[in-house]
């Protein structure tokens, strides 16, 4: 078998697209408005001792320079029936907030029904080509086992976890 040696960002992206993500939307209150993005390159359990997690960002990214002045930011994993959220928080127009279930704690905001919440803080930005990696440093955490099953990106498409049941 030969390799694909073709790696203009189009035939790239579908590559990676092959490997299944979750997707995180990380959100903060900074003068009292609501900033948030959404990242399918978020990796928890990158360490343990201290307690840190990641994310990249597009350099091109509008709302990273401002979101990258909280003191906390909160990462919500998000769930299936979290697909409409994650467009609308991505979206470049209108109020990307408009209708969202909000907690705040701290600066913090965090998106209901979400498997998983995380309290964290900026720990160190690395230029990365086009993207930063951005390491995250986790102060506190709130898991919610009775949330909806996680949402997960493959092939450019948002899909869900299904269990086939047996009967």
């Amino acid at each position: 078998m030969a390799l694909e040696t073709d790696l203009q960002p189009n035939a790239l992206r579908r590559a990676f697209g092959r490997f299944p993500s979750g997707i995180a939307a990380l959100c903060a209150e900074i003068g009292g408005v609501p900033q948030g993005i959404v990242a399918s390159s978020f990796t928890v359990g990158v360490s343990m001792e201290p307690p840190l997690v990641m994310f990249a960002v597009q350099n091109t990214s509008r709302t990273w320079p401002v979101l990258r002045s909280a003191r906390r930011i909160g990462v919500s994993v998000l769930g299936t029936g979290h697909d409409g959220v994650c467009r609308q928080i991505a979206s470049r127009d209108g109020d990307r907030f408009a209708g969202l279930d909000l907690h705040e704690a701290g600066g913090a905001l965090f998106l209901d029904d979400a498997a998983l919440w995380l309290d964290c803080s900026i720990e160190n930005e690395v230029p990365a080509g086009d993207h930063a990696v951005v390491l995250l440093r986790v102060h506190g955490y709130s898991t919610h086992e009775d949330a909806h099953e996680p949402l997960v990106f493959h092939g450019s498409a948002f899909r869900n976890l299904s269990v086939p049941e047996f009967a």
